[in-house]
């Protein structure tokens, strides 16, 4: 079980850093809005990764989703992607420097935008089926308590994960009386434009293969 806990404490370390848009994201809502709306946006990301391991590890003998299907997906996910990337790129910066939590309301909006941001990114979901391949391949079948080891890994690597996310958070929150408005407006220009790029990659993959070979070519 040991063995499984540490496991999980590397994946979930190097997850955290392989999502550069959200990475950004995170960063510039908590200085620019705070610390619970930064936390809040942490959730949805969070969330959207165990319905991503959820419907990796348990979906996938249900459903049998086509090529084609996915490429439909990879579409649509890299036009969300595009979208919030503009709206970054041309968001008027505010900082909220009186530390106003923000309502339940405001909440539930940077929930649904890192739940968003993650959920419609193919990328997110290609990381987290390498990561239950390596889980597979480690806990094979045969080895005692398979399905706890695996179990165990993954709520280490989702714990760690938000344990970085929140701290990320707070120390932005904290740095925010230091930082000034126009800072604010690069790092949102710096945000949009690593979520273009990311949804510019994935239809490359997907679509054109101007820069990247079509998968499993």
């Amino acid at each position: 079980m040991i063995e499984a806990v540490i496991s999980g404490i590397g994946f979930g370390l190097v997850l955290t850093f392989l999502t550069g848009p959200v990475f950004f994201a995170l960063i510039k809502t908590s200085i620019e809005k705070g610390f619970h709306a930064g936390l809040a946006l942490a959730l949805g990301v969070v969330c959207s990764d165990m319905v991503f391991v959820g419907a990796i590890l348990f979906g996938s003998q249900y459903f049998d989703v086509s090529a084609q299907d996915k490429i439909y997906a990879g579409i649509v996910g890299s036009c969300v992607l595009a979208g919030i990337g503009i709206y970054y790129i041309f968001k008027k910066a505010k900082i909220n420097y009186t530390n106003v939590v923000p309502t339940r309301m405001h909440r539930a909006g940077y929930f649904l935008k890192g739940f968003a941001m993650c959920i419609f990114n193919p990328t997110i979901l290609f990381h987290w089926t390498i990561v239950i391949g390596a889980a597979s391949t480690v806990y094979h079948q045969g080895v005692p308590n398979r399905a706890l080891k695996i179990g165990i890994m993954f709520l280490t690597i989702l714990v760690v994960q938000f344990g970085m996310d929140t701290t990320k958070a707070f120390y932005a929150d904290k740095l925010r009386d230091k930082i000034s408005v126009k800072f604010i407006h690069r790092l949102n220009q710096v945000a949009g434009i690593a979520l273009i790029i990311a949804a510019m990659v994935i239809l490359d993959k997907l679509v054109t293969h101007f820069i990247f070979s079509p998968p499993g070519a």
